[in-house]
C-alpha cells in the first residue's frame, strides 16, 4: 500500500471515536449561522483535546488517554441511504486528485525505473470518510450517541423552558418506537445543556443570571455557558482571521453541510429560518415545528429530480444529493466564523475540554463502572448457573429475524438488555477510551459467547475489534491475530453477505499488515475484496494491492503493472476517469519497450480514450499515435477501430485551433532516404516509328557503374569543350538525385521545368490508408535578377502559384502493409532559393462495413472514387540525414554526418531544352549491318541552343556521315527503298581492276588530335531556335560480335547566352541492339615474288581474303552475295582480282566459305601525300553492276572508326620516342619492312525473308591488315586464357634482353627473287656442261641503305641435303657484296652448271643484309622455304 500521511497507531483511534448529539434551539442555531455554520460545524476544528486526559478503570487504576477527539453531529432521524453514500464516496475520491507538480518517487526494480506517486490521498479521504460515514448498527455500539448537547441562546425568552422542550425531543427519540434511529449508547444517555450568548447583540448580564440559574438546576457539572460572535460581520474584510474550518467543510462540502463522522442525525425545529441558510439541522416533528417536507430527509437522501444520465458506481444509478448543487453555491466564496475573534476560537477550544473533563469523561467512567459491576457479579456464578441465566435472560429473544436484518446477519438476534451485548457494550467504551487490555478481554469473552449462540454477525464484530485490540495493545503482549480479521472478512460477506463490514475490515487490516511490513499478506487480502458490486471500492483495492506488489523487498514489478491496470478498468466503470488514466500511465512504465505489443497498444488505447473523455486531446493523440506507429500484431479489424478512434480525435483536436499548425502526422511512413528527385520534363512515349530518347526518368534503377560511364562521357566532351581540360569548378550533371548521389551541393534546377519528389509511403497497418489532397510543402526565397532575395515563405495554401505552382494529387490509396511512391511535382516560375519542407494531406482510411470494438463508421464527406469514412490534415516533414562523415581523424572518431541538399534546389534563369527523336532505329541488327535511320532534334524551349556534340563510347556505332556526304534524301519516307550508300552504276568491262578514289580522314572527323568519340551534330547554322526541328540522317552499323549491345549517346548542348550557374546541359540515350552473326572475314597479305611490275619496283602483294558464312539461318538470312571488295591505304591499292571465277556473283549459302585473291599494288607518287594529310587511297573491286563509292559517306565513315583506336595507338608511339639508341633504331626499320598499312573492306548484301516479304540487307565488314603473312580478322579474336604456371620462389636475375628483330621482321628485310625460264633445253651429247643465265633481283623494302652479301656457296654438303638441292654449281664469284639504297633494286646476272637432265631447286643462294651503319648481321634466308624449281631437257 502507498505511505499514509498517519501511522495506523493514529488512524485507528482517530476513526473510533466518543461520539455526542447536539439538539439546537432555532434562535442558537441563528447565532452560529451569522459564521455560515451550524453547531455541529462550529465546534469541528476544537474537537481534539490539546492536553491529555485521565480516568481510573474499573480496577481504580489510572488511565491515560492521549490525543482525545470526539464527534459531535446534529441528530438525523433518518438512515442515510446507500446509494447517498455511494455518490458521496465518489465525489470524494474525484475531487482528490494528485497535487500538481508531485515529486513521484523513484523506484528502480531490475532494469525498470518507475516513476511512482508516494502517496494516494484519494485513498486516503475515501477511507476516512467511509469510516465515518458508516451507519449505526444494532451488533456494535461504537458509533452510539453517548451524550447529548442541548444548545439555547440567552436571547429567547425563556432560555430554560427551552432546554426542558429540547430535553423532552431528546427523550422522545431516544425512547419513542417511531425512531428507529439514530442509535443511542445506553438508555440513560448524559445530557449537556449550553447557552450560547451573542457578545455583540446579546445582555451579558442576563447571560450570567440566566447561567447561575443553569447551575443551580442541573449542577455545574451538567451546563456551559458559551459566548461568541465578539465583532460584527461587516468588519470580517477589515482583519484576516485564521478559517480552521474549510479543511473540514470543503472535504465534506458535498454532503450539505453536516459531516458524517458520527453517523446521520437530525436537527430541530426550523420555524423561522431562511430557507437559504440551508439548515436542514432540524427535528423530523411534523406537527410541532412544522417543517417543509423537502427538509425533513437525511442530508444524503437521493434527489429524484437529479439527472440519472450520471450513473457512477455499480448497478445503482447514484443522483446527487438533494442539496448539492445549493450547498456548492453557498461554499463558494463564503468566508466562515466571520464573527468570531481568537478569542472566540480560545473560548469554543474550552467549552470542549470542560464538556468532555466534567461531563463526558466521568459519564463514560461511570458506565464502564457499572458495566463491569454486571459482568463480575455474572462472572461469580458458576459455569452451568450462567449459562442457564443467559437462557433466561435470552428468554425474550425474537426467533424470527426482522426485514432489515436478513441481509445482515446469520443467526441470532439479541435484545438490547441481553448480557452478551452488555459485555460488548463495556467492551467498546474501554475502546473508544483507548483502554485496549480490558477492551481485549470484553471481545475475546462476547466472541465466545457470539460463536456459541452461532450469532455470526456478532461473533464477526467481535473477532474483529478483538483483533484490532490486540494490535493496539500498549507494549503489544500478544501478536496481531491476522486470523480473527480473516474469520471477520469471510463472516460479514459470505454468510451476513455486509460487504460495507467487510471493507471495513479488510482496510483495517490491511493497514496493520502494511505497517508490520506484511506486503504479501495486505495485497492477498486487498485483492479478496474485489467484487462486482462496487467498481469503486475494487479500483481502490486493486490500487492499493499494486502499491503492496512495489513495495515488497524485491518488488513485483509486473504484478504491480498488472493490478494497475485492473485498477484503471474498474476506475473506468466506476466514471472516474481521471484516476482510470492516471492508473493506466503509472502501469504503462512497465510495458513500454519490453516487447508487451499487444498490452503496450490496450494501454495506450485506454489512455487515448479516457485523455479524449477528459479533453486532454494532446495526450489523447500522443497515445493513439503510439497504436498507430509500433509494428502493430493486432488483427485488421482492430487496427481499423484504433485509426478510426485516432482520426477522430485528430478531428476534434484540429478543430479546436483550425489556424494553427498542421499537426504532425504518423502515417504512413516515410522513408526519408529513399526520396528521388527528379528535374526536368517526363519522357514522351514512343509516338509511332518516333522513339523518344531514354534520357532519365524516376522509373530507371540506380546503378553505379553506369552513373560513372555518364560521367566519364560528360567529361570527355566538356574537357574538349575547354581546350582539353577539365574546368576546377566542373561537377557532373545530375538529373535525378537520390541516396547513392553526391547532394552535397545545391541542386540547380531550371525555372519553368517541373520539379518532381518521389516519396516512398509504406502503410505498417492491416488496413488500407487513403491520403487525398496530397501535395509538397515548400518554402521559397525568390531572387531578382540582380540577386537580392526577398524573404517569403509560402505553403501550398497560399495563392501565390505563380512563384511555385504544386500539383495535388486528389487520392492515393495505400493498401494493407504496401509500399507504394509517389510523385509529387512543384513548377518553378521564379528563380530563386527552394527549400522542400515535407508533404501535406489529408490521411483517411476507406469506409468500411464493419463497427469494430464499439466504434461505428464515423461520419465523413468525401467525394471521390473510393468512400472516403473521415479524415485529418496534416502534415509529414521530410528530413535527410546526409551521409557520415569520414575523412579527419575528428570525424573518425566521432558520429558526424554531412548535409543532404537534394530537397533544396536553386532554380536558376531559363535555359534551352532539347528533345531528341530517333526514326526507323532498328532493335536487331546483323553483324556490320548498315542501316540509316534519322534522328529529329528539337528546341522546346524559348532559348536557342547551340554547340549540340554527342559522345558515346562506341563512335564505330553509327555516324552522321563525313563533310563531303551529300545529305540526301533528308525524309525518312523518301529513304524507303533506297540504299544507305553512295552507288555509281559500272559498265561490265571494269569488273576485274579497280576504280581508285581518295578522301581524308579530317573530313570524317578523324583527324590528328581529335577525340573520335566526340562528334559534332551538323546542325544548319549550328544553331537550334526556340520551337525549331531538325532531321538529319544516321547510319548505323551492327557491331562486330553478336549478343545484345547497350551504347550510351550523350547529347551535349550549351545555351547562346552564356549562364554563370548552368554552363551545358546534357540528354542521355541507351540504345539496346541485338546483333546476330553474319560473315566471318580473314584476310593475309604476302609478298609476290613476280617481276612483272608495271614500274618495275617489285611493290606487289597478294591479298588473300577468306569470307565465311556464320549466320545461323535464325535471323531468316537465304545467302549473302560480297558485291564489292575495296581497299584503302595512304601506301597501297587493290588493282585486281586474281582468281575471278566465271560465276561474277559471289554468292555464299549458309555455313559456306568462299576464297579471294587479289593483287596490291603501291600507289603511285602522286596519289601518295604527306604522312601528316591524313589522305587515303580507296580503290574498289566490284562483284555486282554497281559501285558503292566506298570513300563516300557511310562507308568510309565507318572505316575510319574503326580505325580510329589504332591510329590513337600509333601517334602515341611516335610522340613518346623522340630519341631512340641506333639499335632499336635498326630494330625499328627492320620492322616497318614487314609492315603493310592496308585495311580491306568486304561490302554485301544479304537477302532475307521475313513475312513472306524479301528484304535486302547491306552491310560491311573491315580487316586492317598490318603485318605481311599474319592472319587478320573482321571480329575481334577470343584469347584462351593462359595455362597457370607453377610459382618460382626465387628472384630472376635481371638479364639484359638484347633487342633483336623477329624472323619474320628480318626476312621481310630483302625481297630476293630468282627470273630463270622454266624449262631449259640442252644437248648434253655435245656439251657435256649446260650453262643457263639466272638472275637474282634482290629488293630493298626498308627506306634505310642495306649491305647485303649474297652467298652462292652450298649450306650442307649433307647426301639429304644433295638429293634435295640436286647437283648443280654455281660459276663465276661465289660471294657478292653489295649495298642497296633505301627501296633500291637490284640484279645479279648469276650462271649456273648442270651436268645431268632433271629438276633442280636453283634456291640455294643465301642473302645477308645489315643496315649500314649497323654491325650485327641478319640472315634473310626465310625466301629459300619457296622452291625455285628449273627442268633441264636433253635435246
Amino acid at each position: 500500500m502507498a505511505q499514509c500521511v498517519q501511522s495506523v497507531q493514529e488512524l485507528i483511534p482517530d476513526s473510533f471515536v466518543p461520539c455526542v448529539a447536539a439538539l439546537c434551539s432555532d434562535e442558537a442555531e441563528r447565532l452560529t449561522r451569522l459564521n455560515h455554520l451550524s453547531f455541529a460545524e462550529l465546534l469541528k476544528p476544537f474537537t481534539r483535546l490539546t492536553s491529555e486526559v485521565h480516568m481510573r478503570d474499573p480496577n481504580n487504576q489510572l488511565h491515560i488517554i492521549k490525543n482525545l477527539k470526539i464527534a459531535v453531529s446534529n441528530i438525523i432521524t433518518q438512515p442515510p441511504q446507500p446509494g447517498a453514500i455511494r455518490k458521496l464516496l465518489s465525489d470524494v475520491v474525484s475531487g482528490s486528485q494528485p497535487a500538481e507538480g508531485l515529486v513521484a518517487n523513484v523506484i528502480t526494480a531490475g532494469d525498470y525505473d518507475l516513476n511512482i506517486s508516494a502517496t494516494t490521498p484519494w485513498f486516503e479521504s475515501y477511507r476516512e470518510t467511509f469510516l465515518q460515514s458508516m451507519p449505526a448498527a444494532d451488533h456494535e455500539f461504537l458509533n452510539h450517541y453517548l451524550a447529548c448537547m442541548l444548545v439555547a441562546s440567552s436571547s429567547e425568552a425563556e432560555p430554560m423552558e427551552q432546554f426542558s422542550k429540547l430535553s423532552n425531543e431528546q427523550h422522545r427519540i431516544q425512547h419513542n418506537s417511531d425512531y428507529s434511529y439514530p442509535k443511542w449508547f445506553i438508555p440513560n444517555t448524559l445530557k449537556y445543556y449550553v447557552l450560547l450568548h451573542d457578545v455583540n447583540a446579546g445582555d451579558e448580564q442576563r447571560a450570567e443570571s440566566i447561567y447561575e440559574e443553569m447551575k443551580q438546576k442541573f449542577g455545574t457539572q451538567g451546563c456551559y455557558l458559551l459566548k461568541i460572535n465578539s465583532r460584527t460581520s461587516n468588519r470580517a474584510s477589515d482583519e484576516q482571521i485564521p478559517d480552521p474550518w474549510s479543511q473540514y467543510l470543503q472535504k465534506n462540502s458535498i454532503q450539505n453541510q453536516e459531516s458524517y463522522e458520527d453517523g446521520p442525525c437530525t436537527i430541530t425545529s426550523n420555524k423561522n429560518s431562511d430557507s437559504n441558510l440551508l439548515s436542514l439541522d432540524g427535528l423530523d416533528n411534523e406537527v410541532k415545528d412544522g417543517l417543509p417536507n423537502n427538509l425533513r430527509a437525511h442530508p444524503l437522501q437521493l434527489d429524484p429530480s437529479s439527472d440519472p444520465s450520471n450513473s457512477i458506481d455499480g448497478p445503482d444509478p447514484v443522483k446527487s444529493a438533494s442539496s448539492s448543487h445549493e450547498t456548492k453555491k453557498a461554499n463558494t466564496g463564503v468566508i466562515h466564523g466571520a464573527c468570531l475573534t481568537l478569542t472566540d476560537h480560545d473560548r469554543i477550544r474550552q467549552f470542549i475540554q470542560e464538556f468532555t473533563f466534567r461531563g463526558l469523561l466521568p459519564h463514560i467512567e461511570k458506565t464502564i463502572r457499572q458495566l463491569n459491576d454486571q459482568l463480575i457479579s455474572r462472572k461469580g456464578l458458576s459455569r452451568s448457573l450462567f449459562s442457564a441465566t443467559k437462557k433466561w435472560f435470552s428468554g425474550s429473544k425474537v426467533p424470527e429475524k426482522s426485514i432489515s436484518e436478513l441481509k445482515n446477519t446469520s443467526g441470532l438476534l439479541y435484545p438490547p438488555e441481553a448480557p452478551e451485548l452488555q459485555i460488548r457494550k463495556m467492551a467498546d467504551l474501554c475502546f473508544l477510551v483507548q483502554h485496549y487490555d480490558l477492551a481485549y478481554s470484553c471481545y475475546h469473552t462476547a466472541k465466545k459467547d457470539f460463536l456459541n449462540d452461532q450469532a455470526m454477525l456478532y461473533a464477526a464484530g467481535a473477532l474483529e475489534m478483538a483483533a484490532v485490540s490486540a494490535f493496539l495493545q500498549p507494549g503489544a503482549p500478544r501478536a496481531y491475530p491476522a486470523h480473527y480479521m480473516d474469520t471477520a472478512i469471510q463472516t460479514y460477506r459470505d454468510i451476513c453477505k455486509n460487504m460495507v463490514l467487510a471493507e471495513r475490515c479488510v482496510l483495517l487490516s490491511a493497514e496493520i499488515l502494511k505497517s508490520q511490513s506484511k506486503y504479501s499478506e495486505a495485497a492477498a487480502l486487498l485483492i479478496r475484496l474485489t467484487s462486482e458490486d462496487s467498481d469503486l471500492r475494487s479500483a481502490l483495492l486493486l490500487e492499493q494491492a499494486a502499491h503492496c506488489f512495489i513495495n515488497m523487498k524485491s518488488p513485483m514489478v509486473r504484478k504491480y503493472a498488472f493490478h494497475m491496470i485492473l485498477a484503471g478498468h474498474r476506475f473506468s466503470k466506476a466514471g472516474q476517469k481521471k484516476h482510470a488514466l492516471r492508473c493506466y500511465c503509472q502501469a504503462m512504465q512497465v510495458y513500454k519497450g519490453k516487447g508487451w505489443s499487444l498490452a503496450e497498444d490496450h494501454i495506450n488505447f485506454t489512455i487515448g480514450r479516457q485523455s479524449y473523455t477528459l479533453r486532454q486531446l494532446d495526450n489523447a493523440v500522443s497515445a493513439f499515435r503510439h497504436i498507430l506507429i509500433n509494428e502493430s500484431k493486432q488483427s485488421a479489424a482492430q487496427q481499423g477501430a484504433f485509426l478510426r478512434e485516432y482520426l477522430y480525435v485528430y478531428k476534434n483536436v484540429s478543430q479546436l485551433s483550425p489556424d494553427g499548425p498542421l499537426p504532425q502526422l504518423p502515417l504512413p511512413y516515410i522513408n526519408s532516404s529513399t526520396i528521388r528527385v527528379f528535374f526536368g520534363h517526363d519522357r514522351r512515349p514512343a509516338d509511332g516509328e518516333k522513339q523518344a530518347a531514354t534520357h532519365i526518368s524516376l522509373d530507371q534503377e540506380y546503378d553505379y557503374e553506369s552513373s560513372q560511364q555518364w560521367r566519364e562521357l560528360e567529361e570527355q566532351v566538356v574537357a574538349l569543350v575547354n581546350k582539353g581540360v577539365i574546368p576546377s569548378n566542373f561537377h557532373p550533371t545530375q538529373y535525378c538525385l537520390n541516396s547513392f548521389s553526391d547532394n552535397s551541393r545545391f541542386p540547380l534546377a531550371v525555372v519553368e521545368e517541373p520539379i518532381t519528389v518521389e516519396v516512398a509511403f509504406r502503410n505498417p497497418l492491416k488496413v488500407p490508408l487513403l491520403l487525398t489532397d496530397l501535395s509538397l510543402l515548400w518554402k521559397f526565397q525568390p531572387k531578382d535578377s540582380s540577386g537580392k532575395n526577398d524573404e517569403e515563405v509560402k505553403e501550398l495554401v497560399t495563392s501565390e502559384h505563380e512563384m511555385i505552382g504544386t500539383e495535388v494529387i486528389s487520392e492515393f490509396l495505400i493498401n494493407n502493409e504496401e509500399s507504394k511512391v509517389a510523385r509529387l511535382k512543384l513548377f518553378p516560375h521564379h528563380i530563386g532559393e527552394l527549400h522542400i519542407l515535407g508533404v501535406v494531406y489529408n490521411l483517411g482510411t476507406i469506409q468500411g462495413s464493419m463497427t469494430v470494438d464499439g466504434i461505428g463508421a464515423l461520419p465523413g464527406c468525401h467525394t471521390g472514387k473510393h468512400s472516403l469514412s473521415m479524415s485529418v490534415r496534416g502534415r509529414q516533414d521530410l528530413e535527410i540525414q546526409g551521409p557520415r562523415l569520414n575523412n579527419t581523424k575528428e570525424e573518425k572518431t566521432s558520429i558526424r554526418y554531412g548535409p543532404d541538399r537534394r530537397l533544396d534546389p536553386i532554380i536558376t534563369e531559363e535555359m534551352p531544352l532539347l528533345e531528341v527523336f530517333f526514326i526507323h532505329f532498328p532493335t536487331g541488327l546483323l553483324c556490320g549491318e548498315i542501316r540509316k535511320a534519322y534522328v529529329e532534334f528539337v528546341n522546346v524551349s524559348k532559348c536557342p541552343l547551340t554547340g549540340l556534340k554527342v559522345v558515346s563510347k562506341h563512335p564505330e556505332f553509327f555516324t552522321f556521315g563525313g563533310n563531303t556526304a551529300v545529305l540526301t534524301p533528308l525524309s525518312p519516307s523518301a529513304s524507303e527503298n533506297c540504299s544507305a550508300y553512295k552507288t555509281v552504276v559500272t559498265d561490265s568491262t571494269s569488273v576485274c581492276t579497280a576504280l581508285t578514289s581518295s578522301a581524308s580522314s579530317v573530313d570524317f572527323g578523324i583527324g590528328i588530335g581529335s577525340q573520335p568519340e566526340v562528334i559534332p551534330v551538323p546542325l544548319p547554322d549550328t544553331v537550334l531556335l526556340p520551337g525549331a526541328s531538325v532531321q538529319l540522317p544516321m547510319w548505323l552499323r551492327g557491331p562486330d560480335e553478336e549478343g545484345v549491345h547497350e551504347i550510351n549517346f550523350l547529347f551535349y548542348y550549351e545555351s547562346v547566352k552564356k549562364l554563370p550557374k548552368l554552363r551545358h546541359r546534357i540528354l542521355r540515350h541507351t540504345a539496346v541492339i541485338c546483333t546476330s552473326r553474319s560473315l566471318n572475314v580473314r584476310a593475309t597479305v604476302c609478298r609476290s615474288n613476280s617481276l612483272e611490275d608495271e614500274e618495275g619496283r617489285g611493290g606487289n602483294m597478294l591479298v588473300f581474303v577468306d569470307v565465311e558464312n556464320i549466320n545461323t539461318s535464325e535471323a531468316g538470312v537465304k545467302e549473302f552475295h560480297i558485291v564489292q571488295v575495296s581497299s584503302s591505304s595512304k601506301h597501297w591499292k587493290l588493282q585486281k582480282s586474281v582468281n575471278l571465277s566465271e560465276n561474277k556473283d559471289a554468292k555464299l549459302g549458309s555455313r559456306e566459305k568462299g576464297k579471294f585473291c587479289f593483287k596490291a599494288v603501291r600507289c603511285k607518287e602522286k596519289e601518295v601525300a604527306t604522312q601528316s594529310s591524313e589522305k587515303y587511297t580507296f580503290a574498289d573491286i566490284i562483284f555486282g553492276n554497281e559501285q558503292i563509292i566506298s570513300s563516300a559517306s557511310p562507308c568510309a565513315d565507318f572505316f575510319y572508326r574503326s580505325l580510329s583506336s589504332e591510329l590513337k595507338k600509333s601517334q602515341v608511339q611516335r610522340s613518346s620516342h623522340t630519341e631512340k639508341q641506333s639499335l632499336e633504331d635498326a630494330v625499328r626499320l627492320i620492322q616497318k619492312c614487314s609492315e603493310v598499312d592496308l585495311s580491306v573492306v568486304v561490302l554485301w548484301k544479304a537477302y532475307v525473308v521475313e513475312d513472306s516479304k524479301q528484304l535486302i540487307l547491306e552491310g560491311q565488314h573491315h580487316v586492317i591488315l598490318h603485318t605481311i603473312g599474319k592472319e587478320a580478322f573482321s571480329y575481334p579474336q577470343k584469347q584462351e586464357p593462359p595455362e597457370m604456371e607453377p610459382l618460382k620462389f626465387f628472384r630472376p636475375e635481371n638479364t639484359a634482353v638484347s633487342l633483336r628483330p623477329s624472323v619474320e621482321q628480318l626476312s621481310n628485310l630483302i625481297k630476293t627473287s630468282l627470273h630463270y625460264p622454266e624449262s631449259f633445253n640442252h644437248p648434253f651429247h655435245q656439251k657435256s656442261l649446260c650453262l643457263v643465265p639466272v638472275t637474282l633481283l634482290l629488293s630493298n623494302c626498308s627506306k634505310a641503305d642495306v649491305d647485303v652479301i649474297v652467298d652462292l656457296r652450298h649450306k650442307t654438303t649433307s647426301p639429304e641435303s644433295l638429293e634435295i638441292h640436286g647437283s648443280f654449281t654455281w660459276l663465276g664469284q661465289t660471294q657478292y657484296k653489295l649495298q642497296l639504297k633505301g627501296e633500291e633494286i637490284h640484279s645479279l646476272q648469276l650462271k649456273a652448271c648442270f651436268v645431268h637432265t632433271g629438276v633442280y631447286n636453283l634456291g640455294t643462294p643465301r642473302v645477308f643484309a645489315k643496315l649500314s651503319d649497323q654491325v650485327t648481321v641478319f640472315e634473310t634466308s626465310q625466301q629459300n622455304s619457296m622452291p625455285a624449281l628449273i627442268i633441264i631437257n636433253n635435246v
